[in-house]
């Protein structure tokens, strides 16, 4: 099977997709990834073909940051280089509305890897779920008006993509009691929607939706160059504090955690290792224990620290839980709240206010000496361990293939390939030319 990842090129959708391509490669399947030219080298070590989306027209495309501006740009990167791969399946992130429109024009199943947690309504329960900012409610509608808003754009009727639910194979999608789907079709949903938490971090007695599965974190991040983790260890030693580690997320206008920052890791009793992750303004005082860094790894980082902070995004909660670290969760916007309040409703967090007082309740210094945290925070740790993760993705992404076969073996899909589908190996029947002919196209770059 020919499979193209077209993930968001940020490290925290980049890596996961990566991960999940890795073990597609290695059962046979041809496998190559669409994205911003800056994520070659990383998917190169990853071992995997790289065509950047500039390429394609995509050059604003897959870019966390903008994923809402550019789903148009995205569709049509998508469409061209899919149809160059002759691709089979796509496999994207969670909030790519071009890549699930150009599956349905391609005829293709689609794959959505999505967060930690699940952001939109659940199919049924959580109804006394407190909410922290947004309803779910609202979050979907959003969510589904800029998808419609992306349809209008590149020319396609408003109507719910393509998904297994509206296969005539398997007649029209129903909800758990036989009524109407609320949303018909959950179009976000691609064939399945894969999320990389544990169920103890959904609202408990919910349930969620029929092609909402949980997969483990699928971790893989690049190899910390040994100097620099190096240069990082000796810092860190010459103030032989205890070491935070600080992962920064966007503050969707909630205002900047440097204050705190600087109030907290000033004169204290800790030192703090602050990734800028997406933050463009840091703010770093003179005298602070703070070592700004920038890399593409955190894995090393989370191992030299006792407990991490962040705004709730899933790279940092994940990579401190699968260490068993717990940790200070200070929310502002987009998953952040969700994936916050699992956190603490999971007992593995506490809340740390956005102040500008140097942690005047010593939320900080509490959580470090509590063992009832720590070891909450290493039991959920090892279960995301114990998940087998990749392989759960992947058997996953080709069950959404073969479920989306054509009903006839001479059935051919609507840009009329011949190879919608293909089973892996040479004698699939969706690779041209008897299974001679490569994805790995000098054109597109997939060498």
């Amino acid at each position: 099977m020919n499979i193209l990842l077209c993930p968001l090129s940020d490290g925290g959708y980049l890596y996961p997709a990566l991960a999940a391509g890795r073990e597609l490669r290695r059962r046979g399947h041809r496998v190559g990834v669409l994205g911003r030219s800056g994520a070659g080298a990383v998917v190169a070590e990853a071992g995997l073909p790289f065509a950047p989306a500039d390429d394609f027209g995509g050059a604003r495309a897959f870019s966390a940051a903008s994923w809402a501006p550019t789903g148009a740009e995205q569709y049509r990167a998508t469409v061209r280089a899919a149809r160059e791969a002759r691709a089979d399946l796509l496999v994207t992130s969670v909030l790519c509305n071009g890549t699930l429109l150009a599956a349905e024009v391609l005829d293709i199943p689609v794959v959505v890897i999505g967060l930690s947690v699940h952001l939109w309504d659940y199919r049924s329960g959580g109804g006394d779920e407190p909410q922290w900012g947004r309803t779910r409610e609202n979050r979907t509608h959003e969510c589904l008006e800029l998808y419609a808003a992306v349809r209008e754009q590149v020319g396609l009727a408003r109507r719910p993509s393509r998904s297994p639910a509206r296969s005539p194979a398997r007649g029209p999608a129903r909800g758990p009691s036989g009524e109407p789907p609320r949303w018909p079709d959950d179009p976000l949903l691609g064939e399945a929607l894969l999320l990389r938490g544990d169920p103890a971090l959904e609202y408990p007695g919910a349930v969620l939706p029929e092609r909402v599965h949980q997969v483990g974190p699928l971790t893989w991040e690049p190899a910390a160059d040994p100097a620099e983790l190096a240069a990082v260890t000796d810092h860190l030693e010459r103030s032989g504090k205890p070491v935070v580690y600080v992962h920064l997320g966007r503050f969707f206008g909630g205002g900047t955690p440097w204050p705190r920052l600087n109030a907290t890791f000033t004169g204290g009793p800790f030192q703090a290792v602050v990734e800028q992750g997406r933050t463009a303004d840091p703010r770093p005082a003179p005298g602070a224990d703070i070592l700004l860094v920038r890399k593409p790894w955190l894995g090393p980082l989370v191992d030299l620290a006792g407990l991490v902070l962040t705004s709730g995004t899933s790279a940092p909660v994940l990579g401190a839980l699968l260490r068993g670290r717990p940790l200070g969760v200070t929310p502002n916007g987009s998953e952040q709240p969700v994936l916050s309040g699992a956190c603490l409703r999971a007992g593995v967090a506490v809340h740390v206010p956005r102040t500008e007082q140097p942690d005047p309740s010593g939320q900080i210094g509490a959580a470090w000496r509590d063992d009832r945290l720590r070891e909450r925070a290493r039991t959920l740790g090892a279960r995301l361990a114990a998940a087998d993760s990749p392989v759960r993705a992947a058997d996953l992404i080709e069950r959404a293939a073969r479920q989306s076969a054509p009903l006839g073996e001479n059935q051919e899909n609507q840009e009329n390939h011949g190879y919608s589908i293909s089973r892996p190996g040479h004698s699939g029947r969706g690779e041209p030319g008897g299974g001679r002919t490569p994805v790995d196209s000098p054109a597109l770059g997939l060498s």
